[in-house]
């Protein structure tokens, strides 16, 4: 008996040491799978989570369920006094109150011409006052802005109305070479008949109204007449309107930008480009710095000028400056003097012209901050070069596409130096995203090049009456597929390969254009230089360098090949080198490869 008691007394004393043995040791926490795919990212991750390519950003901030005309009126009724926006080119200034009152009766006059809700308005213009106010009496109407590229021909506008069925289009009589009125009199030539509101065309059946900014034109209101067309009862109506308005309505068309085929139309809602925008500008610290005053030379028309520039102000109540009409690099450069502006925006190929005014040594840039450079991948060396030259400390990189509204990477403002000019940055919150193979699907390990795809609350509602093409990029599970190469870290930053459709192969090799054009940037002679795959009998595609040399310098293909060798791998070295003026654009500064490859092919004679 004693023995037995003596054997379990020895048990319960082992059990027992083995227990506190077990609460002795060093706390291990339980990692999920959910969690090792999760990166907070209210501050720069520095903790690897990653373990494969994909991730899903998380914030402390919640997303907003605010219609466009809410988070103005909120801006309204805390900053009334605050300076909303400045035009350089003509001295338009507006606070907040002034801008909300036009917003107002601009909204009222598109109702009493006819427009209602879920009507489709185009706005084709340049950086004008009008687009500013157009896209915010649009949306408190619940009409839906279409964002018309000012570049284009008569053609091209005619495709993009008919495709989303405009009722209404606003435009200036013209601007330089651009006669927007008398292109709208070839496509509708039933306008110089018609009375305001009642034309009936043809070849643009769901047009009925156009509205001239500046001049009295047959057949067209003139934006003043819209404004005085705003009386009491139609603000009633206005009022009434904002209790049926969801975050969820679609209240903005944005074409993308055609570097490859017909442009389609993404459709945006309130949620999209409200979120977008605010989650910009708290990556930026907009939300915080106080008097932030920022210059938007990109164009309206593009997500980059309406959501980064228009949309952030309202949300974050910034002011925007534009500082011309049409792009004009000294005039950005006088704007951020005369206006003390804190941040710049700019595509690369903005800043590098920036770097390239004569005038720049003589300007004080003392203000800025920060700027923000986006609309296609940016050399590190020009990042560099605007951060010692120009004494841009807080350079920021975003990445994104217009179908997601668009931003879905972004840098910190206090990111490592290799981070700001390496990456396209950080995952944004609320954001997924995950790399793929393009063959199989499947997600592919960190480091690995693959496919970028996006998931979300950015991701576009659909190309406006297009379920093919919706289909064709948005899959079932509702991830969009940007059709950029990309790699992911652990810590959630992206780096841009280049573009699937300009991957150059190479006797097998797979050539990434971005990568080789990131190292003739570092070249002291270079100013801008684009890399295309041209056609060869033997290898298939060969690598051909189109560069812009700097002001006053003189380059041969042979030193270009010569600085290459022995620092890129050989099938990396461009077999043919050009010269060239410029390269064939988009109004929002992306460079049409397919056309400068057409171009490059017949100088080369293949």
């Amino acid at each position: 008996m004693y023995s037995k008691i003596l054997l379990t007394n020895l048990r319960t004393t082992a059990s027992f040491c083995k227990t506190l043995h077990f609460l002795q040791r060093p706390w291990t926490p339980f990692i999920s799978s959910q969690q090792r795919c999760a990166v907070h990212v209210d501050t720069p991750p520095n903790i690897p989570t990653l373990t494969t390519s994909y991730a899903h950003g998380i914030s402390t901030k919640s997303l907003l369920s605010s219609t466009v005309d809410e988070c103005l009126l909120h801006t309204v009724e805390r900053y009334p006094d605050r300076e909303a926006l400045v035009f350089m080119q003509d001295g338009t200034r507006m606070t907040f109150a002034q801008f909300y009152q036009d917003v107002e009766q601009a909204a009222a006059g598109l109702l009493a011409i006819g427009l209602k809700r879920g009507d489709r308005l185009g706005m084709w213009g340049p950086n004008i006052y009008e687009w500013v106010l157009m896209q915010f009496a649009t949306a408190k109407a619940g009409i839906i802005l279409v964002a018309v590229n000012p570049a284009y021909q008569l053609q091209e506008a005619e495709f993009a109305l008919r495709k989303v069925q405009c009722n209404a289009i606003v435009c200036p009589t013209q601007f330089k070479t651009q006669k927007y009125c008398d292109m709208l009199r070839q496509l509708c030539p039933e306008m110089e008949t018609a009375s305001p509101g009642g034309i009936k065309s043809s070849r643009l059946p769901d047009l009925h109204s156009v509205i001239v900014t500046d001049s009295k034109q047959p057949g067209a209101f003139q934006m003043k007449d819209v404004m005085q067309a705003g009386s009491s009862q139609y603000h009633q109506q206005l009022q009434e309107l904002q209790k049926k308005l969801t975050c969820d309505d679609p209240i903005n068309i944005q074409f993308t930008s055609g570097t490859t085929g017909k442009p389609k139309g993404a459709t945006l809602s309130h949620h999209n480009i409200v979120n977008n925008a605010y989650f910009i500008g708290t990556r930026i610290g907009y939300h915080w710095r106080k008097n932030v005053r920022i210059c938007v030379p990109v164009p309206m028309y593009h997500c980059f000028g309406s959501v980064g520039g228009g949309m952030v102000m309202a949300v974050h109540s910034s002011t925007i400056v534009f500082p011309s009409t049409g792009y004009d690099g000294h005039a950005n450069l006088v704007a951020i003097e005369n206006e003390k502006c804190t941040f710049v925006y700019g595509t690369p190929t903005m800043f590098i012209d920036m770097l390239n005014q004569p005038e720049l040594p003589k300007i004080d840039l003392s203000s800025v901050q920060g700027g923000l450079v986006a609309g296609s991948p940016c050399p590190p060396e020009v990042i560099r070069k605007v951060i010692s030259v120009m004494g841009v400390k807080e350079m920021v990189i975003a990445y994104g596409t217009t179908e997601n509204s668009p931003v879905t990477f972004c840098g910190f403002p206090i990111d490592s130096a290799y981070r700001q000019t390496e990456t396209a940055g950080c995952i944004c919150p609320h954001t997924e995203a995950k790399i793929v193979n393009p063959t199989t699907g499947e997600t592919v390990p960190l480091g690995v090049q693959g496919e970028l795809l996006i998931r979300g609350y950015c991701v576009m509602l659909e190309y406006w009456k297009d379920d093919e093409k919706t289909q064709e990029c948005i899959t079932k599970d509702r991830w969009y597929k940007t059709g950029d190469i990309a790699t992911l870290d652990e810590y959630g930053y992206c780096k841009i390969e280049g573009r699937i459709k300009d991957l150059i192969i190479r006797g097998g090799e797979n050539v990434y254009p971005a990568e080789i054009e990131q190292f003739l940037h570092t070249h002291p002679k270079i100013q801008e230089a684009q890399v295309v795959g041209v056609k060869d009998a033997r290898m298939g595609e060969e690598v051909c360098a189109c560069i812009r040399v700097k002001t006053g310098q003189e380059l041969t293909a042979e030193e270009v090949k010569a600085y290459c060798k022995g620092k890129i791998a050989h099938y990396k070295v461009p077999r043919y080198v050009t010269f060239v003026q410029g390269y064939p654009l988009t109004v929002t500064g992306k460079i049409q490869k397919h056309k400068l490859r057409e171009q490059t092919e017949k100088q080369l004679g293949l």
